[in-house]
């Protein structure tokens, strides 16, 4: 082994530096992770668009089939926005002219609102198996005081691949320990964490303890001990983050101070758990320290509908591409619950686990379409509901006049794998470069095989 490093790295020769078997190793996977990135195939095959410059031109998009993104489409519509905002919408029938605009013809083409992608780690991971570029967690298990969007970072190289499929805004959210920290949502494309700031530290999220726990020797589900002492532990965080809230200590804690915002509903509370009764108890929870909860994850929640519909919760649902929690239930159940949370009358809306698989977001509500949802609603649960459950609903997730322009244009059916195709996508008017790593390495193995 000493001979290979030093073989490897000759620089330690001289020296006669002692190294850890440990510590070579680190060496030798940093000199190969160096080797990786300055490849000429990389370097070239890398690239992160440049970020759209402001609209400077009032814009008109005819003939589109648009889906407001509200339960609502319209045929041969004609969108219009300048500045930014959303200035008409309506259909060719308008009877006016739009002077000045530049006309973007979408005949045979479908509009949509910028899809919104919750609950996920999107440029705050990079590559999974390098810990390098992974900066989604913090150590601790109690850390209401971490901000997501100060590590969100602008130049990853996913983003521009979720882009291209009409992820156009995202919440980032932390992750790691019973209290992750505080998530904000972002424009994807900008030149910093600034820039694409929409919403900043709007919620805090609370990972639920699980009464069952897997045993990996034994390959089965047992017991949680811990469950008792893990509850207990959280009520007595909250209970002093609410007695510090009403009467702040002279010296500041910054994790109290963090958790002021979720007593005096500044700050929304998301609590993730799957299990049916783990949302009840967190339902419960929540409501005995008078707080309103947003369910995140809610494998089960077709279970309780009722529940959450008396409680007026709201539920972010992730995943539909996932098997059922259960071994009884129905195989297809992940597919059919987004219907009925729908039918109980519940506000939902999509998610999608992990941070590279944002670009198939769509595709989920595409799925459940196929087994009972209304189209019009999934679109909806992509966008506007989303928006809602976020608290950005004023101003974006929508196309409506006086909101945000961004919004995006597909030759096809932007839930159907087969034939969505992005060709324009725009972030508050901006037009947006739709080129990424993906796009650039598909051009140039197809040229390979072109040139022989």
């Amino acid at each position: 082994m000493e001979s290979c490093i030093l073989t490897v790295i000759p620089i330690f020769a001289p020296f006669q530096i002692q190294l850890t078997a440990y510590k070579k190793m680190k060496i030798v996977r940093l000199l190969a992770f160096l080797t990786i990135i300055s490849s000429p195939w990389v370097s070239k095959a890398q690239s992160v668009p440049v970020p759209a410059q402001i609209q400077s031109q009032p814009i008109l998009i005819t003939n589109a089939t648009a889906h407001l993104g509200n339960g609502q489409v319209i045929e041969n519509s004609y969108i219009a926005f300048e500045n930014g905002k959303i200035t008409f919408v309506g259909n060719m029938a308008v009877g006016r002219g739009f002077p000045g605009h530049l006309v973007i013809d979408a005949t045979g083409k479908h509009l949509y609102p910028g899809f919104i992608a919750p609950d996920t780690e999107l440029g705050l991971q990079e590559i999974e198996a390098v810990r390098a570029t992974a900066d989604a967690s913090e150590i601790g298990s109690l850390n209401p005081n971490i901000r997501s969007i100060i590590a969100y970072n602008t130049d990853s190289e996913v983003t521009p691949t979720v882009r291209s499929m009409g992820v156009l805004m995202a919440e980032i959210t932390p992750t790691g320990g019973r209290i992750p920290g505080q998530s904000s949502i972002v424009k994807l494309d900008a030149w910093n964490w600034q820039d694409a700031a929409y919403s900043t530290d709007f919620a805090m999220h609370l990972v639920w303890p699980n009464a069952s726990k897997w045993n990996w020797q034994e390959n089965r589900n047992e017991r949680n001990e811990e469950y008792a002492s893990q509850l207990r532990e959280l009520e007595d965080f909250f209970q002093q983050a609410r007695a510090y809230s009403e009467n702040p200590a002279a010296t500041k804690n910054l994790k109290m101070e963090a958790m002021k915002g979720v007593f005096d509903g500044s700050k929304k509370l998301f609590i993730h758990t799957n299990a049916a009764t783990g949302m009840q108890e967190a339902v419960l929870f929540a409501t005995h320290f008078q707080l309103k909860p947003t369910i995140v994850g809610a494998k089960e929640a077709w279970l309780i509908t009722s529940f959450l519909k008396a409680h007026d919760v709201s539920v972010i649902y992730s995943t539909t591409q996932q098997l059922p929690s259960r071994e009884d239930d129905d195989i297809d159940q992940p597919f059919k619950t987004p219907k009925i949370l729908q039918d109980a009358g519940i506000k939902w809306c999509f998610a999608h686990d992990g941070f590279w698989k944002q670009r198939n977001l769509a595709f989920q509500a595409g799925q459940a379409v196929g087994f009972g949802l209304a189209y019009e609603d999934a679109v909806k649960a992509l966008t506007g509901s989303t928006a809602e459950i976020l608290g950005i609903g004023k101003t974006v997730g929508t196309i409506e006049v006086g909101k945000d322009a961004t919004l995006f244009i597909s030759e096809g059916d932007a839930l159907d794998m087969r034939t969505n195709k992005v060709t324009s996508a725009f972030i508050q008017g901006r037009k947006l470069d739709l080129d990424n790593k993906q796009e650039a390495l598909y051009r140039r193995f197809q040229m390979k095989y072109k040139s022989r």
